[in-house]
């Protein structure tokens, strides 16, 4: 007994309907619960003053060492080129400002030591805030 006809069978179909639909119910509840954030800004007038900014106390010590091992602090070089007469015009040129920063312009020839001896120097003078000058290299 063969109940089945021997005639076309139907491929099936995907019911692209309710795919839609869904998709549709999902974007909707998206948009719906998506918060936006604002961002607020706040009003604040800033007072103005009338003065100048005294720069010779904010003026930082520039300590410059060349390629063969000599210091110049302001351009003014030590008595000699030990770590006390260095610390010692590094006292006297920070004397009367308020944290100086002290800048080393040091030569790229220049050895390590002679940059740690600025640090060291510096650090024996009570100077905390370093910072080292460099220059862009060609590209």
């Amino acid at each position: 007994m063969n109940f089945r006809r021997h005639g076309q069978r139907e491929e099936p179909e995907i019911n692209f309907i309710p795919l839609i639909d869904l998709l549709l119910v999902i974007l909707i509840f998206l948009m719906v619960t998506t918060t936006y954030s604002h961002f607020s800004e706040l009003q604040v007038n800033l007072p103005q003053a009338e003065g100048k900014a005294d720069e010779q106390k904010n003026s930082p010590l520039r300590v410059e060492v060349s390629r063969q091992g000599e210091y110049r602090v302001n351009g003014q070089p030590p008595a000699a080129a030990t770590v006390a007469a260095l610390t010692e015009l590094l006292k006297t040129q920070a004397s009367g400002k308020t944290q100086p920063v002290v800048i080393i312009n040091a030569d790229a020839q220049a050895t390590h030591q002679a940059v740690v001896t600025v640090m060291e120097a510096a650090r024996y003078a009570g100077l905390a805030q370093l910072t080292f000058a460099t220059q862009m290299g060609p590209k």
